[in-house]
């Protein structure tokens, strides 16, 4: 049984005005209830400048004359309908300050009708859920920055289709994409498209039903199912979160009362030329914990193990993509407004829903993205855009050209503790003429497949948690299209199998080896061995595990040149195995062979002892000493001022990131001295975190 609605009170409504309600989806919405004994639908939405307000449905026959909404305190309309009931259409009428009257989408609705058709379903059902175990583990593991995290980002609409064109079922596609993620061995899955949008080519990223996921692939119970199904997998469910702009569709948010409501009214503030879409007002705390409360929906409700923040640099800064824009209040250009909102988000989402993850996909150098609010904006995890692009950069060079970018592949080692970082392969790499990852690569077939297998490598090994879009981990030879089913036929083809085979292997020994995630964020997690070795573009580096004597040695030749017998220091004698080449056949490689794994007392790389390796043509060679000792690693030579100084000059990503981004010390200070609140606490002293084993299965009344 579900809990009864709170109540329209003024005690309620004044908890949602002061941004004390986190949960305002309890207040605000449809909610099926009884009233004087007669059951019914209770309706309550907020537009503080409309001149009349009704429900209208399949209850009343669309009649917006049957069903007036009641004025409330603070801007709030109420109404309930007997007789009103689960499944039933509705939209609120709205006769807007502007004197126009548009039928509204409800902003907290649960379910919609599946696109082009835009009303709100009454929707409230019970499920029963299996993943107490799963929720108490993910409590314990907390923020699990010592944790292998390895993302598949899958596009729910075109991962896969039914035979006749239609998308699958949440349940339908729980099975299939659960039995292929446990195959690959991925930990998490992070699913794109999941919100209500009205327009498939948005990709989800246009939002109209911040509540509900898209009943193009069924109702909430359906999805669920996919959440519990994947978790009794062992496999994570993030979601891609979109609280920095929505759409202009007038059954939307857009102007919903006829005036500038959950968007800023000043458009230099409020609209986004680039996506022509309108941007959250963070300075009113209805619509903060407007967005709150849908994060938490996901959350506990639908118990998501995290969020991908989307496009988070468009909310840190006024003039982001713009030519004309309005300081902040110290004439700066940092949206503090936004950054509290950030900050209060972060906070109250892991108050409430113990070890979920918070990801910000941000692309400057904006600080203390990672780092805990109020210091800093409080998120777990950013996407590291400066590593992928300088790796992608890099790579679609033809490999005579890559000596003289050398440095940006190890420019990230540079400053890849100063957050804890995501190395993000999405499908923005994919898309617009950008051409799918095998083919970025030079030279012929042969020749692409091998310098992706490199590629895959270097970002398995190198620190960071991993996400890779689907269709990448079997080298799909077509752009991502929405449109359509993954060309899984690609995936049957040997050279194709080979990569799938590779990414398979990587994250065995991802989740097998704690080299290789433990010291993720730390910085003696990975040290180089040889990072200077331009003429050949080879590199050399260890990971090591900070807890134990557990270390690997990572060796890339990124030309398609065959070195034989190349001299790589070790700081550890005696035999060596191989853990991982990206030549074997299983792999679509030639299967090169090491004929001599015994390092010998002799000086290389200002280490003690050397290996003589026989190095395949664009690979990476993983080894491992056979009986490993923690390694001393202290002699080996870091990048000289020369080269670091070289490799800030000419390094994309920070070229680009000193073109938009304010001088470190003054947003240091701006970022430090803005409140991570609204107005009210951070937690609202009322406010229950998600329970392992929840009473109800619908979630308890949290205020």
């Amino acid at each position: 049984m579900s809990l009864p609605p709170l109540a329209l009170s003024h005690e309620h409504l004044q908890k949602l005005v002061t941004a004390d309600l986190v949960r305002p989806d309890h207040l605000l919405g449809a909610h099926p209830t009884t009233e004087g004994g007669v059951q019914g639908v209770r309706f309550a939405v907020w537009a503080p400048s409309a001149q009349h307000v009704s429900v209208v449905g399949d209850f009343n026959g669309w009649d917006g004359f049957s069903h007036p909404m009641q004025r409330l305190d603070f801007g709030f309309w109420g109404a309930f309908v007997p007789g009103a009931e689960q499944g039933q259409r509705y939209k609120f009428r709205v006769t807007g300050q502007d004197g126009r009257t548009v039928d509204k989408a409800d902003p907290y609705g649960t379910f919609f009708e599946v696109r082009p058709q835009t009303a709100s379903i009454v929707w409230q059902r019970g499920f029963e859920w299996t993943d107490g175990e799963w929720l108490a583990q993910r409590v314990r593991r907390g923020q699990a920055l010592e944790q292998p995290v390895s993302i598949y980002e899958c596009h729910v609409g075109s991962w896969a289709r039914r035979d006749d064109g239609w998308f699958l079922n949440w349940r339908d596609l729980a099975h299939r994409l659960g039995e292929y993620v446990t195959y690959m061995g991925y930990t998490h899955v992070e699913l794109l498209g999941v919100m209500e949008h009205p327009f498939d080519g948005s990709w989800g990223y246009q939002v109209t039903g911040y509540y509900a996921p898209t009943s193009r692939l069924g109702n909430p119970e359906d999805f669920k199912y996919l959440v519990n199904h994947l978790h009794g997998l062992g496999i994570g469910v993030l979601l891609d979160w979109v609280p920095g702009h929505f759409p202009t569709d007038e059954f939307g948010l857009a102007h919903f009362d006829g005036s500038p409501l959950y968007e800023y009214a000043d458009p230099r503030k409020g609209f986004h030329h680039d996506w022509n879409t309108y941007i959250f007002d963070y300075g009113r705390n209805e619509v903060v914990m407007f967005l709150i409360g849908s994060a938490l929906k996901w959350l506990q409700d639908f118990h998501v193990d995290g969020l991908r923040v989307d496009a988070v640099a468009s909310m840190l800064y006024l003039d982001f993509s713009r030519t004309e824009w309005v300081p902040n209040v110290h004439g700066g250009r940092e949206n503090l407004e936004a950054i509290a909102f950030l900050k209060r988000l972060n906070e109250v989402a892991h108050h409430m829903a113990p070890g979920c993850l918070m990801i910000a996909e941000e692309s400057t150098s904006f600080p203390g993205i990672t780092t805990r609010a109020p210091e800093g904006l409080g998120f777990d995890y950013k996407w590291a855009m400066g590593w992928m692009n300088d790796s992608l950069a890099y790579f679609k060079q033809d490999p005579l050209w890559r000596k003289y970018d050398h440095h940006k592949l190890t420019f990230f080692n540079i400053y890849r503790t100063s957050e804890n970082y995501v190395l993000a392969i999405s499908h923005d790499e994919v898309v617009h003429l950008k051409k799918p990852m095998v083919l970025k690569h030079p030279g012929d077939w042969y020749a692409q497949r091998a310098d992706y297998r490199a590629f895959l490598a270097l970002m398995w090994t190198t620190p960071g948690k991993k996400l890779l879009f689907m269709g990448q981990d079997f080298a799909q030879g077509t752009e991502w299209n929405h449109d359509a089913a993954l060309p899984w036929f690609h995936a049957d083809h040997p050279d194709h199998r080979g990569i799938m085979n590779l990414v398979r292997r990587l994250n065995s020994l991802y989740r097998e080896r704690p080299d290789w995630h433990t010291g993720d964020a730390r910085e003696e997690g990975m040290a180089w061995i040889a990072a200077d070795d331009t003429d050949a573009s080879v590199y050399a580096f260890v990971r090591r595990d900070p807890h134990s004597a557990a270390w690997s040695l990572v060796v890339a030749n990124l030309t398609p040149v065959y070195r034989e017998g190349y001299a790589v220091g070790v700081p550890q004698g005696g035999e060596y195995r191989v853990v991982l080449s990206t030549d074997d056949g299983e792999f679509g490689g030639f299967g090169t062979q090491q004929p001599d794994l015994m390092a010998r007392e002799e000086a290389a790389h200002g280490q003690t002892h050397r290996l003589h390796l026989n190095l395949p043509p664009s690979s990476v060679l993983v080894l491992e000493p056979v009986q490993p000792a923690a390694p001393d690693l202290s002699p080996v030579p870091s990048l000289t001022p020369e080269q670091v100084e070289a490799a800030r000059q000419s390094a994309q990503a920070v070229q680009l990131e000193r073109a938009i981004s304010p001088q470190p010390n003054e947003q240091k200070r701006l970022i430090a001295d803005t409140p991570a609140r609204v107005d009210g606490p951070s937690v609202p002293a009322d406010a229950e975190p998600l329970a392992a084993e929840p009473a109800d299965p619908e979630g308890g009344e949290k205020a």
